[in-house]
């Protein structure tokens, strides 16, 4: 079992996607399996056309604090379950819900002032759980350690439920035997010359050869040397070409910084390959190379900005993976898990971080106003309906409309999907 957590801002065309056919039309029979609108009425609605209300009911108490509200103010959970077990009942996913509330702290058992939360279904083996940050007594969810509960709750439920698969004994392995290498150290002598000493056995020498290198005996023993002719260009390449050869066959190379192109690689491309972390170094440069909060601010956007962020590219990225793995072999479930788990490590991170733009700005001046008005996007429509507009005295008389209906298993075996629908933020 595995969850997915994500943020969003409006929570009616997250309800729209939730309730409509989905991005691959496998959205099948949208239903809630458990909620609590905290006076407001949500268990009857199981049609299209109350979507509004709904969206309204979910976003009351955000409407009530005003410009102290969050950007993105729904959280959104996806659960899903062990394809090569049965599904669960809507009872059942009503139950790990309410857990999974409880544990992060949206909505603890008995606390009057806990958020406003749904669970509904549109597929088998997954629920979605959607509730927004906004408390009853006006203050916020700390959603900051969210990801981590969640996994170890699913891992508790998940072993509760027995889909955890028994770890297989290792196969214990005859032990190897030792045997101790021999040594060959390559170095530029003082001439610019490049020679290479120690280990006199064929295997190095023909390997030295392979790589370009002169074989010399005489009165000092058997040596390896570059011709004089060598391109000092060349050099480097070659020693470390046949340096590489020589570890692969299990020699003890010591190869010369001066002329290991791991180490001498071009100020442009530092990290050979690894283009995407030389890019993280230049942005790592101009962070520590700021001079004024307005500086920072912009190279930092780089990290968190939430379409083209580095932060949301990894977190992509690692969700890519944890499909592909699933997509390549079912049996690599736990391998996918993980992927998927590290993706909402990642995404806590940017939720962590995503009101610091504002704050970026002021760091470094000298004078700043104590009191602070945060601007913020659009709001989501006003409230229409007074049950709506419930106030935090009167929310203390509210009725919870917790629920669960009960449906029957579902056995055909579906892969998950690993987010709720389009990427929100």
């Amino acid at each position: 079992m595995i969850a997915h957590l994500q943020r969003a801002s409006n929570t009616a065309g997250l309800l729209s996607y939730l309730y409509g056919p989905g991005e691959r039309g496998n959205h099948t029979s949208p239903r809630l399996v458990a909620g609590d609108g905290h006076g407001a009425p949500i268990d009857p609605l199981t049609e299209a056309g109350s979507l509004p209300y709904l969206a309204r009911a979910l976003d009351a108490p955000v409407e009530r604090l005003g410009t102290r509200a969050p950007e993105r103010p729904v959280w959104i959970c996806s659960v899903r379950s062990d394809p090569r077990r049965p599904d669960l009942t809507d009872s059942q996913w009503a139950t790990v819900a309410r857990r999974l509330v409880a544990v992060t702290g949206i909505a603890p058992e008995g606390d009057p002032d806990a958020c406003r939360w749904i669970a509904l279904r549109n597929q088998p083996r997954q629920v979605h759980v959607v509730a927004t940050l906004a408390r009853e007594d006006g203050s916020l969810h700390n959603a900051y350690r969210d990801a981590f509960r969640l996994q170890t709750e699913c891992h508790r439920l998940a072993a509760e439920l027995g889909h955890l698969p028994t770890t297989p004994r290792p196969t214990p392995r005859a032990q190897e035997t030792h045997v101790p290498a021999p040594s060959i150290t390559i170095t530029a002598e003082p001439s610019g010359s490049v020679s290479a000493k120690g280990a006199s056995d064929d295997l190095s020498a023909t390997l030295l050869k392979h790589a370009g290198f002169q074989q010399i005996e005489d009165w000092y023993g058997r040596r390896h040397r570059l011709p004089t002719t060598t391109p000092a260009s060349d050099r480097a390449a070659i020693a470390t070409h046949a340096a590489e050869m020589l570890s692969a066959a299990r020699y003890g190379v010591d190869l010369a910084p001066s002329l290991d192109t791991a180490r001498t690689a071009t100020p442009a491309n530092p990290l050979g390959p690894y283009t995407a972390g030389a890019e993280l170094l230049q942005l790592t440069d101009q962070i520590r190379s700021a001079e004024n909060g307005e500086e920072l601010r912009r190279a930092v956007d780089h990290l968190l900005h939430p379409e083209h962020g580095a932060l949301e590219r990894v977190r992509e990225a690692l969700e890519a993976a944890s499909e592909q793995i699933t997509d390549l072999d079912d049996e690599a479930y736990q391998l996918a898990d993980r992927f998927g788990f590290a993706a909402e490590f990642v995404s806590s991170a940017q939720s962590e971080l995503s009101d610091s733009e504002a704050k970026l700005r002021r760091v470094g001046r000298t004078q700043q106003p104590h009191a602070e008005t945060r601007t913020h996007s659009p709001r989501l429509p006003d409230p229409r309906s007074a049950a709506l507009a419930t106030s935090p005295a009167a929310a203390k008389a509210k009725v919870s409309s917790t629920f669960g209906a009960g449906a029957s298993d579902a056995s055909a075996a579906v892969r998950p999907s690993q987010a709720p629908g389009p990427r929100t933020r």
